[in-house]
């Protein structure tokens, strides 16, 4: 909840230009001013992620000064806002001797009224003018992990706070009908048996937001020299005008680690945990809280860390099914190259579907296992030619005009635009680096799907 809710509030009024949503509560807290902050990076088209620490600046500078900044603070704006959708889906399997199928649809909407906010800024140039002539403890624990991993270190400049206790209200309807054992339901839920293959669910969730939380921030990198000394780096990228091209264009150009893009490895899954690993995607896809959650566990368990529920980061049912996969990947387990090949195209698939837009993963939440094969097709096709398809030659489903305006819309979603003249079909996108992770989701949700009944 406070995670859509910081999210949406950041596209409303920035737009990701300046500001950082806080993703979760416990992270306000650690977020004062003049606060380090890791920024890593993970595939090259993937966004950033940051994750505050308990140091400052003046924490890892030799001497015993410390910095004293000057902070100016001022309203910035009062805000409130809605956000909402409406979902279905529907899963069908055949695994061993039991028959699967599971249909839902339903409603959600959050409510956020944040009030009036306001804004505290360092000075930043005279913060600069106290620290140009001093330097690093390079022995610091944090600084060394940092040049290790070779991650970016950033501090906090400016910060958006609330100025009084805040709600926050969700509200979930809908209707879940199934045969067989197995469901994914994943909130504090109402649950009224209708009878024996259909359930309503109703979920009322509120929380309040005190006074004086974080809910945003804008961060200023710095540069570490191997002497210790440091400097703010500033972005200098120049402002250009992106020419729009044709998918083929964009996978041709040669991309750093896109040789490590491989999904093939999901097909390996026994059916039974493709088919659970697909419901749990689906449901996911519905709950960006919920999929960060499960990126950020896949990410700890390939760099070595012991699966767990302890850190609230993972559900029971996520670590069942996380156990399986990598029980099906091999008891040895590395970090780097030598992550099994299920493992890391699991981390692989959730990475590439946690950075699609909210509309695209609905509409993705929403597509059948037939869609996402055709869709699967088409993307394939599309990537491999620089000319434009036939229609004629794509999968039935999508030579049905309703099944292709589907198709037109969950990639404008993406920022992929879909033209068909006549029998012909091509498409064309201004984003060279962010069509990789759509294609990767359909991709991957198709190797799940593949060989399911």
């Amino acid at each position: 909840m406070f995670c859509k809710a910081t999210a949406n509030f950041v596209r409303q009024v920035d737009d990701g230009r300046s500001l950082i949503p806080v993703s979760q509560l416990n992270d306000s807290g650690k977020l004062d001013l003049m606060t380090l902050v890791v920024k890593r990076k993970g595939w090259f088209w993937q966004k950033p992620k940051y994750q505050p620490t308990n140091f400052t600046l003046s924490a890892l500078l030799l001497g015993d000064e410390v910095l004293k900044p000057e902070v100016s603070e001022k309203p910035f704006v009062t805000f409130k806002g809605t956000i909402g959708n409406q979902l279905s889906g529907k899963v069908e399997a055949d695994v061993s001797s039991a028959n699967l199928a599971l249909e839902g649809s339903g409603t959600y909407k959050q409510h956020t009224n944040f009030g009036q906010l306001k804004k505290e800024e360092l000075n930043v140039m005279k913060l600069y003018n106290d620290f140009e002539d001093r330097f690093v403890d390079m022995q610091k624990v944090l600084v060394q992990q940092i040049m290790k991993k070779a991650e970016v270190l950033t501090l906090v400049t400016a910060r958006i706070l609330t100025t009084s206790s805040c709600p926050i209200e969700q509200t979930k309807k809908g209707q879940c009908k199934f045969q067989g054992g197995l469901g994914f339901l994943g909130s504090p839920l109402e649950v009224r048996l209708k009878n024996s293959n259909s359930v309503e669910v109703d979920s009322v969730l509120s929380m309040e937001i005190p006074a004086g939380t974080v809910i945003a921030y804008s961060i200023l990198e710095l540069e570490i020299g191997n002497d210790g000394s440091i400097c703010p780096k500033y972005d200098m990228r120049a402002s250009f005008e992106e020419v729009a091209m044709s998918l083929s264009n964009c996978f041709q150009e040669p991309l750093n680690g896109a040789q490590e893009l491989d999904l093939c490895p999901l097909a390996e899954l026994p059916e039974s945990i493709r088919c659970a690993f697909f419901g749990m995607l689906q449901e996911a896809m519905t709950d960006r809280p919920a999929l960060t959650s499960l990126q950020f566990v896949l990410e700890e368990v390939c760099n070595g860390e012991t699966l767990t529920t302890e850190n609230g980061e993972c559900s029971e049912d996520q670590e069942r099914l996380l156990a399986a996969i990598l029980d099906q990947a091999g008891s040895d387990r590395h970090s780097g190259d030598g992550i099994p090949a299920p493992l890391s195209a699991a981390h692989l698939l959730v990475s590439a579907i946690e950075e699609l837009p909210d509309e695209t993963l609905n509409l993705l939440s929403r597509s059948s296992q037939e869609d996402l094969k055709a869709f699967d097709t088409l993307m394939c096709r599309l990537k491999e030619s620089s000319k434009p398809v036939s229609v004629r030659s794509l999968p039935v489903l999508l030579q049905d005009s309703q099944r292709l305006q589907m198709a037109e819309q969950l990639f404008g979603s993406a920022e992929v635009i879909l033209r068909r003249d006549a029998d012909c079909l091509w498409a064309k996108t201004e984003r060279r680096v962010g069509v990789l992770p759509l294609y990767l989701s359909i991709h991957g949700l198709a190797v799940l799907c593949s060989g399911l009944k």
